[in-house]
């Protein structure tokens, strides 16, 4: 014991450095981490234009929605044409996951997690609308979001989701920003 008695301070001066070194080492990263995540977060980037990859439905999509968009598009674009989320309000995106019926068709139930994943991707990218003054539509006719997209356009034909096409060529590709002719050079 008497050998050991005088090595203690040493191994304990030399546990402290490597701690000391340790927290440095740990709160170094953390910052780097934290530093970088502000300046890749959407919010501080300046919107750029749509790459030739991309899905034309907005500016940019952050990368914490691509996986939502994704699972959204799997689910909906092999039925119908899938509707960019700005066009209904968020309370009958809410309505449409929850519900297993859809317009007349039964379909299988989205579970958690790509339920939610999907949920956080149309809540953000949609608006609330308030229920005290309108009814939730659930046609794509009756949104005022919709109509509001659409200000000067006369429709010849019944609004549906399958009509997208005639303005939007490009529309079962989720490319809503490719228009025909007829609209490309409309204001």
């Amino acid at each position: 014991m008497s050998d050991f008695r005088p090595h203690f301070p040493r191994l304990r001066s030399r546990s402290l450095r490597v701690l000391i070194f340790a927290i440095a080492i740990f709160s170094f990263f953390g910052h780097l981490v934290a530093w970088s995540s502000t300046q890749l977060s959407p919010q501080s980037q300046p919107p750029t234009a749509i790459a030739s990859n991309q899905i034309a439905t907005i500016e940019q999509l952050p990368p914490r929605f691509e996986l939502g968009q994704q699972l959204y598009l799997e689910n909906c674009s092999g039925c119908h044409i899938a509707l960019p989320p700005q066009v209904l309000p968020s309370q009958t995106w809410r309505q449409i996951l929850q519900d297993s019926q859809h317009y007349g068709r039964q379909l299988p139930p989205l579970v958690d997690p790509p339920r939610l994943l999907i949920w956080n991707y149309l809540q953000t990218f949609s608006r609330p609308l308030n229920l005290q003054e309108e009814q939730l539509p659930f046609r794509v006719e009756r949104s005022r979001f919709f109509k509001a997209i659409h200000p000067r356009v006369e429709f010849s034909q019944p609004i549906s989701v399958n009509n997208c096409s005639i303005c939007h060529p490009s529309a079962s590709e989720y490319n809503f920003r490719n228009l025909t002719s007829e609209w490309a050079d409309s204001p």
